[in-house]
C-alpha cells in the first residue's frame, strides 16, 4: 500500500485574479509537484488486485494445509478406532476362546464326562469368530500377521499333542490318557499363551502409537486452524490499514479540498497523493477548478456588462415611459386641434369653398383622426404586460358576457349567431383577457362574408394544466400563406377602404396569449371562415367548466349561466 505523501504547494505565482479576487491558476502552473514527490504507476485497481491475489494465494495455501491436517487427523483417528483398537479386542477374545477350549478339554480329561466338553465347543466357535474379525484388521501389519500365524501353529500343535488324542481316546481310557499327556499339553498351551501375549503386546504398542499419532494430528490441526484464523485476521487488518492509507485517506484529503473549492475558495489548488488513478482524478478536478475559475472571471465580467446593459435598458424604459406619456397627451393634442379647426373651417366657410377644398379638408380630418387612433392602438399594445399585470382567477363566462354586451349593437345589426360551450376559469389578467376576446369578436364581425349571416363559436377543452380554446367564424377567412403574417403588428391583408383598422388586433391577441404563457395559431386546414386556437393556463382553484348551459342572448348570442365576474 502507498504511504501518505506530504502535499507539495502548488505554484501560484503569476496567476491572474478575477474581479472577485479569485486566482485563476493555469494548467502550466500546476505541474507534477502539485501531486506528490513520488508518483506511482500503480492504480487503486492494481493495488487491490495485487493485494487480493496475494491474500487469496496465502489463504489457498493455508486452506490446503488445514485440509491436510484435518484429513490426517481423521485418518489417524479412523486407523485407531476402526483397526488398532478392534484388533487388540479381537486378539483378547481369541485368547479367551483358547482359554475356554483348554478349560473344557482339561475338565473332560479329568472326569471323562462329555458334559465338560461344552466350554471347548463354545471356545472353538468363539475362535472362528475372533479369527474372522482379526484377520482383516491385520492387513498391512506383517508382524502382527506373522504372530497370528505363529499362534495358530502353536494352537494346532497343542491340539495334535493333547486335545485330539484325549478326544479320540476310547471310553474308560480318557482320564488315564489325559494324565499321561498332561505335561505335554501344558507345555504346548503355555507356548500358545506366550505367543498370544507377544501378539497382544505388539497390538497394544501399535494402539498406543496410534493414540500418540492422534494427539499429534489433533495438535497439528489445532495449530493449523489457529494459524489460518490469525493469518485471516492479520490480512484483514493489513487490508484495512492499506485501504485507509492508500485509498481512504487520499480520497478524504481530495474531498476536503473539493469541498473547500465548492464552498467558494476557487483559488485553492488541488493536491493529491496515493494511487495513480486517484492522482489522475485530482488532476482532472484541478483542471475543472481552473476552468471554473476562468468561467467565474468571465461570468463576473459578463455580469458587470449585463449590469451596465440593465442600467442602460432601465434608462431606455424610462425614456420610453416619457415618450408614451408625450404620445398619449402632447402628441394627441395637436392632432385634435388640427381636426377640430379643419372641421370648424369647413362649417364656417363651406359656402365659399369649392368641392375640391372640402375634399382636402376631409382628407386632413381623416388623417388626423387615423393618426390619433394609431397612437392609441400603439399605447394599448405597449401596455400589455406592463401596466395590466394583476394575475388572478378569471371566470371567462363573465368576461365573454361582458364582451358580447359591448358588441351588442354590431351583433344585432348583423344578426350574428354566437354560440359558446361552457367556459372555464383561468389564471391571468382580467383586462388583457377582455381585450383578447374583444379583438377576436370584433375581427369576426368586421370580416364577415357578404350575403352570409355571421356565425361565431367559442369552445374550450382541458389539455393538462392548460385550457385549449377554439374560436371559429364563417367570414371571408384567411389564406394559409398568411397564417404567420396576420399576427405581425400593422400587417394588413386588405385596404382601409375595404375594411377599416390599423392591423393591430391579432398582433395584440398574440402578445396577450404569449404574456400568459400560451400560444395562438390560425388553423390553415379550416375552410369557410377562420379558426383560431389558443391556450391559457388553468386556474389553481376549481374552474368553471361545469357551469350551467348557455342561454340565448341579444342578437342570437347564447349567454352563459351564473358565473362570477372576472375583472
Amino acid at each position: 500500500m502507498l504511504s501518505p505523501l506530504p502535499p507539495s504547494p502548488c505554484a501560484t505565482r503569476g496567476a491572474t485574479r478575477s474581479r472577485r479576487g479569485v486566482p485563476v491558476v493555469t494548467a502550466e502552473q500546476v505541474g507534477p509537484a502539485s501531486f506528490g514527490t513520488s508518483p506511482t504507476r500503480w492504480s487503486t485497481r492494481g493495488w487491490l488486485g495485487a493485494g487480493t491475489a496475494g491474500f487469496l494465494t496465502l489463504l489457498a495455501v493455508l486452506i490446503a494445509l488445514g485440509g491436510w491436517a484435518l484429513g490426517h487427523s481423521q485418518a489417524v483417528n479412523t486407523e485407531l478406532i476402526d483397526r488398532r483398537s478392534p484388533a487388540l479386542i479381537a486378539s483378547i477374545r481369541l485368547e479367551g476362546a483358547f482359554l475356554n477350549q483348554e478349560t473344557g478339554i482339561r475338565g473332560y480329561g479329568l472326569t471323562g464326562n462329555p458334559v465338560f466338553l461344552e466350554p471347548y465347543t463354545e471356545g472353538t466357535a468363539q475362535e472362528r469368530t475372533a479369527l474372522d474379525q482379526l484377520r482383516p484388521l491385520l492387513d498391512g501389519d506383517q508382524r502382527a500377521a506373522d504372530q497370528l500365524d505363529e499362534v495358530l501353529d502353536r494352537a494346532n500343535a497343542w491340539r495334535e499333542q493333547y486335545v485330539r488324542p484325549v478326544l479320540d481316546a476310547p471310553p474308560g481310557t480318557t482320564v488315564a490318557l489325559a494324565e499321561e499327556r498332561a505335561g505335554t499339553g501344558k507345555a504346548a498351551f503355555d507356548g500358545l499363551r506366550a505367543s498370544m501375549r507377544a501378539g497382544q503386546e505388539h497390538l497394544s504398542v501399535a494402539r498406543a502409537d496410534g493414540r500418540a499419532d492422534l494427539d499429534v494430528a489433533r495438535t497439528v490441526r489445532t495449530w493449523t486452524f489457529a494459524a489460518i484464523i490469525t493469518t485471516v485476521l492479520a490480512m484483514t487488518a493489513l487490508v484495512f490499514v492499506g485501504l485507509r492509507r492508500g485509498v481512504t485517506r487520499p480520497l478524504g484529503s481530495l474531498s476536503g479540498q473539493v469541498r473547500a473549492v465548492a464552498g467558494g475558495d476557487f483559488g485553492r489548488p488541488i493536491t493529491a497523493h496515493g494511487p495513480a488513478d486517484l492522482r489522475r482524478l485530482a488532476l482532472d478536478v484541478e483542471s475543472m477548478r481552473e476552468r471554473l475559475a476562468r468561467e467565474l472571471a468571465s461570468s463576473d465580467r459578463a455580469r458587470s456588462d449585463l449590469h451596465e446593459q440593465a442600467q442602460e435598458l432601465r434608462r431606455s424604459n424610462e425614456e420610453l415611459e416619457q415618450f408614451a406619456y408625450v404620445a398619449s397627451h402632447d402628441l394627441q393634442e395637436p392632432l385634435r386641434k388640427v381636426a377640430s379647426f379643419c372641421q370648424l373651417l369647413q362649417r364656417r366657410y363651406a359656402p365659399e369653398l369649392d368641392a375640391r377644398a372640402n375634399q382636402y379638408i376631409d382628407f386632413a380630418v381623416d388623417g388626423a383622426t387615423r393618426m390619433q387612433t394609431l397612437i392609441e392602438d400603439l399605447l394599448s399594445f405597449s401596455r400589455v404586460g406592463r401596466l395590466h399585470n394583476q394575475w388572478q382567477d378569471i371566470a371567462l363566462e363573465a368576461v365573454w358576457r361582458q364582451v358580447t354586451a359591448g358588441h351588442s349593437v354590431a351583433i344585432e345589426e348583423t344578426s350574428a349567431e354566437i354560440s359558446t360551450g361552457p367556459l372555464p376559469t383561468v389564471a391571468g389578467d382580467g383586462t388583457q383577457l377582455t381585450m383578447l376576446f374583444q379583438n377576436l369578436l370584433s375581427n369576426a364581425l368586421k370580416f364577415r362574408a357578404p350575403g352570409r349571416t355571421p356565425a361565431i363559436g367559442l369552445t374550450a377543452e382541458r389539455d393538462g394544466d392548460r385550457w385549449r380554446f377554439t374560436f371559429t367564424d364563417n367570414g371571408i377567412g384567411i389564406e394559409a400563406s398568411f397564417a404567420e403574417r396576420v399576427f405581425v403588428i400593422f400587417q394588413r391583408l386588405h385596404t382601409r377602404d375595404a375594411y377599416p383598422g390599423n392591423g393591430i388586433g391579432l398582433a395584440m391577441c398574440k402578445k396577450i396569449v404569449d404574456f400568459h404563457g400560451g400560444a395562438i395559431a390560425l388553423d390553415p386546414s379550416h375552410t369557410g371562415g377562420a379558426r383560431f386556437t389558443f391556450t391559457l393556463p388553468a386556474a389553481a382553484a376549481a374552474d368553471g367548466a361545469d357551469s350551467g348551459p348557455a342561454v340565448a342572448g341579444p342578437g342570437g348570442a347564447r349567454e352563459p349561466g351564473a358565473a362570477a365576474a372576472g375583472s
